[in-house]
């Protein structure tokens, strides 16, 4: 009991880090500060938001420092760098000191590689303590990374609601607190519990759900109250709700096995007869991926151009050979790194992430820019709530293939390509018109789309790659992000500085920046950004149709083997 319990502190502790670790979230707020302090152009700004997003390339040095040092040691290593990357661009930005424009560059990349390390400590943590619930842990956990930038924002109204720099000085302190207070859960984790038998694996279940529903409920409260942060007072009454929210929690797992115990011995009162039905997870699930992965060994199904399943019904035909060519059939087969470069699945896939999330990505780092130009520079904290809270109700559905399983059966990959609707759908209403609504709206969406895209990522690199090279499989699929934050953002900056002049600011007697101001300053950029996103969702659709036949075969076995259970 007392290792359940703690197992489900672990969880609760690895929210909190994700809520107040991503920091890349809020650059916009401080972004045009930034600019005017350095006296930059929109191309430096963008490369400055590009060295930030390229500590994601840089991942796999988190992964082998856990080789060799402690969890706890690993998290504060990062806490380090954000305190020494954010706190040293607060004093500059406070012009308490002048920096070149290189060693800014080093400091955005450092404090980048410290939110990677945070995000890596946070993986294990789940995947260590919750293997039959893999999926959802780190959905649920990945999720609160969104809720960041609204978070922050409740904090530095509560203290100055005038003053945007504030952003700096949270991002640099408040990781390293929350680092402190994760300190002892972490020294005192249990060790791992597996197998799970039916009956735990059915309070998990009710566990996940509450915590979800508490999770929906958090960001609806950040989202739909945010607006009457503007006041300190309120801010203050506010972020007080918000800090009970996230406390709230630790409490779910003990009513848990309080029910558990009533139920053992008052059955007459509490038994229910259909709740042993209520399961998120078959504990059945991964034996029976292992024995379609030794099928595979045995050379009964092989992942190649022979093919034992072809769905004759669907569309597949109509793509012939190129459709066919070298496709998934079996879910879980472990990939090296040089199988994976090889898979045409991998670089549809590959294409659908650069394509698509990265683009909310960049989106956000642009929206200090976008707001200001638009003329809402006073709505700039405001959209990047709005894109934190939707980005954090999109990695919540993405655990909708878990909830809905038994219900409505749908491949992990067509999810990812229903989510990559809304972005287009978001950058043309952009396109068509620059007003607050529809500048809400778009905003809206993308934070839904990209926040999904994210959060299903490491699932759905799982399932077709592998659980055990998951973790170096990933750290390839991102390498996406730093690329496509250089071309999209540079993209952006250019179309920006064509069109800008029409406003000067005056930084000192040797520096001026200039802004630029109207619809043609991100016009064209939502144009070529919302082609782009087209060709990630066709790439999505062509991921789906040729992994659909490998998740019917696993889903088929899977129904198979239920009545045997």
């Amino acid at each position: 009991m007392v290792g359940e319990s703690r197992k489900w502190m672990i969880l609760v502790v690895t929210t909190w880090i994700q809520a107040f670790t991503g920091t890349n979230f809020d650059f916009s707020s401080y972004s045009s500060d930034l600019k005017t302090v350095l006296g930059i152009s929109q191309v430096q700004l963008n490369y400055l938001s590009v060295a930030s997003d390229m500590g994601k390339a840089l991942g796999w040095c988190s992964g082998v420092s856990l080789m060799y040092l402690p969890l706890w040691v690993v998290m504060f290593m990062a806490a380090l760098m954000g305190l020494f990357g954010y706190g040293l661009q607060w004093f500059l930005i406070e012009r308490m000191i002048t920096l070149p424009y290189v060693l800014v560059f080093f400091l955005c990349l450092l404090a980048g590689c410290s939110i990677c390390w945070f995000n890596t400590v946070c993986y294990v943590l789940c995947i260590r303590h919750f293997q039959a619930n893999r999926a959802l842990a780190l959905s649920l956990t990945i999720s609160f990374n969104g809720v960041s930038a609204a978070l922050y924002s409740l904090i530095a109204n509560a203290i100055n609601p005038s003053d945007d720099n504030l952003y700096l000085f949270l991002n640099a302190l408040v990781p390293l607190f929350i680092s402190g207070v994760a300190l002892v859960p972490l020294l005192r984790q249990p060790p791992p519990i597996h197998p799970l038998s039916s009956e735990a694996t059915h309070r998990d279940s009710m566990v996940f759900l509450c915590l979800y529903i508490l999770a929906v409920l958090t960001g609806l409260y950040l989202l739909l109250l945010n607006s009457l942060s503007s006041n300190i007072s309120n801010a203050r009454i506010l972020l007080v709700g918000a800090i009970f929210l996230l406390i709230l929690p630790l409490c779910l797992p003990g009513i848990a096995y309080a029910r558990e115990w009533a139920c053992r011995n008052m059955p007459f009162s509490f038994q229910n007869e259909n709740s042993s039905d209520f399961n998120l997870v078959n504990p059945d699930d991964l034996e029976l991926h292992k024995e379609l992965i030794g099928e595979n060994e045995n050379g009964n199904v092989v992942n190649s151009t022979s093919y034992g399943l072809r769905d004759k019904e669907g569309c597949l035909w109509c793509f012939g050979k190129v459709m066919e060519k070298d496709r998934l059939t079996v879910l879980g087969e472990e990939h090296s790194a040089r199988l994976l470069v090889r898979r045409w699945d991998f670089w549809l896939y590959y294409a659908a992430y650069f394509c698509g999330g990265t683009i909310g990505l960049v989106y956000s780092n642009n929206l200090g820019q976008i707001s200001e130009s638009l003329g809402y520079s006073s709505m700039t904290s405001s959209l990047v709530t709005l894109y934190s809270s939707c980005s954090f109700f999109g990695r919540l559905l993405a655990a909708a293939p878990d909830f809905l399983r038994d219900k409505i059966y749908f491949a992990r990959t067509g999810w990812l390509a229903v989510a990559l609707v809304p972005t287009p759908i978001g950058l043309l209403l952009l396109t068509l018109s620059g007003s607050e609504a529809m500048l809400r709206a778009g905003t809206g969406l993308i934070g839904i789309s990209s926040g999904f895209v994210f959060s299903a990522a490491v699932s759905v690199t799982s399932e077709l790659f592998g659980p055990n090279s998951a973790g170096v499989n990933h750290n390839i699929l991102i390498t996406n992000i730093p690329i496509g934050s250089l071309l999209y953002g540079l993209l952006a900056a250019l179309v920006y500085d064509a069109n800008e002049g029409s406003s000067v600011i005056q930084v000192n007697l040797l520096k001026e920046a200039t802004l630029c101001m109207g619809r043609s300053c991100y016009r064209q950029t939502f144009i070529w950004w919302g082609c782009i996103s087209v060709v990630g969702l066709a790439s999505s659709i062509l991921l789906f149709l040729r992994t659909r036949a490998a998740y019917n075969r696993f889903e088929r076995n899977r129904c198979q083997t239920q009545p045997s259970s």
